[in-house]
């Protein structure tokens, strides 16, 4: 009897919470990238945004100020990206793989996630819909060209179905799946 009532009050596994530092501990992520996909993702990430926003900036601002403020942008990037080098490794032997690690770090076990995930959900849901809009905007116009004596379709239909391909790419194990997809972003961006 009372090992009956002892089962029933255990927890469950599913009830049990899951310590996910402690898994990361046990089961590190793998870095097996090679350094040609890191050129690929950065150059994608880098340059293809330029490339998109630099008929805008020109339109817009006019070739001095335009000039300007893509310089500006690009230093902006550049100090970001050499900090965020310095601090992936700034505790010898440990490294920090997220942001949140990095932030818990820096401020605390109970502020630092306060601090970071708010920042990380906002500037990640901007971009997203961002990219979401352009990319929808750019097969737009990309089967308008191709197709000429296609029917058109609604800008908005374009949206959900770029938003549709983002969400598949997105569901990929990891960052090292989509080293297709950067590729052929790098390559588009620079022709």
């Amino acid at each position: 009897m009372v090992s009956s009532a002892n089962s029933a009050s255990s927890p469950t596994s599913k009830e049990v919470p899951i310590d996910v530092e402690r898994l990361e501990e046990e089961n590190p992520p793998t870095h097996e990238a090679k350094w040609w996909y890191s050129a690929f993702h950065t150059v994608a990430a880098m340059f293809c945004p330029g490339v998109l926003s630099l008929p805008y900036a020109m339109a817009y601002l006019g070739w001095g100020p335009g000039i300007v403020v893509m310089v500006v942008s690009w230093c902006v990037t550049l100090n970001t990206m050499w900090q965020m080098i310095q601090l992936h490794e700034c505790v010898p032997g440990t490294r920090f793989n997220r942001y949140y690690h990095l932030g818990r770090h820096a401020f605390g076990p109970r502020l630092g996630p306060w601090i970071v995930l708010p920042q990380q959900l906002i500037v990640q849901t901007g971009c997203d819909i961002v990219y979401i809009v352009t990319g929808g905007t750019s097969l737009k116009k990309f089967m308008e060209i191709a197709c000429i004596s296609c029917g058109r379709i609604r800008q908005s239909y374009w949206i959900l179905i770029f938003g549709g391909i983002h969400f598949f790419v997105s569901q990929l194990p990891n960052f090292n799946a989509v080293s297709g997809v950067s590729f052929a972003a790098a390559i588009m961006s620079i022709r």
